[in-house]
């Protein structure tokens, strides 16, 4: 048999190596992560750029500023979210059909709940509020725009039904039905 004093030695010796191993290599992988991100969210310069346009474009819009548009919006973007069932084309188009937004809400405030970027599109959750023909007035979007060369060249907005329906005029009432008799 072999004394306890010659094996507990060999024991603890081995597992402490074993440990300085493990922390070794728990260190690299948490300085490599550390390393990775930064205080930017790990967002490219490309990314940060889309998100500052996108952001520009809604501050404009707000503000009833369009102006500058042609800054922030490419002369050849598709807008997809327009409420005519088709999509609108052009720099020009786009902006008339903004101002029409903004005739009808000329009080609307954003307030963006989350945006999201990456180097091609920016994913923005917002909260518009506002009057549309004297009422009080609540909706979220998610609005998703896709970015090229610095410009928006696409957007889509998706918005939740119920707020929808909210901004809509009543159905008018049933036509009344003749009886018989």
């Amino acid at each position: 048999m072999v004394p306890l004093e010659f094996v507990l030695p060999f024991y603890f010796t081995k597992t402490t190596n074993d440990m300085k191993k493990l922390l070794f290599l728990l260190l690299i992988a948490i300085s490599s992560i550390c390393i990775s991100c930064n205080n930017e969210g790990g967002l490219s310069a490309k990314a940060k750029k889309n998100l500052e346009v996108n952001d520009a474009i809604m501050k404009a819009y707000e503000a009833g500023d369009f102006s500058k548009m042609g800054d922030y919006i490419a002369a050849d973007a598709v807008d997809h979210g327009s409420d005519k069932g088709y999509d609108v084309k052009g720099l020009d188009s786009i902006v008339a059909d903004m101002k029409r937004y903004r005739a009808m809400m000329p009080d609307m405030k954003s307030s963006n709940t989350r945006s999201l970027a990456d180097d091609e599109y920016v994913f923005t959750w917002a909260t518009i509020t506002g009057n549309m023909g004297g009422k009080p007035v609540t909706m979220s979007s998610i609005d998703v725009s896709k970015f090229k060369d610095g410009k928006a060249v696409e957007h889509w907005m998706y918005m939740d039904p119920k707020d929808m329906m909210a901004m809509m005029p009543p159905p008018p009432p049933p036509a009344a039905q003749d009886s018989i008799k």
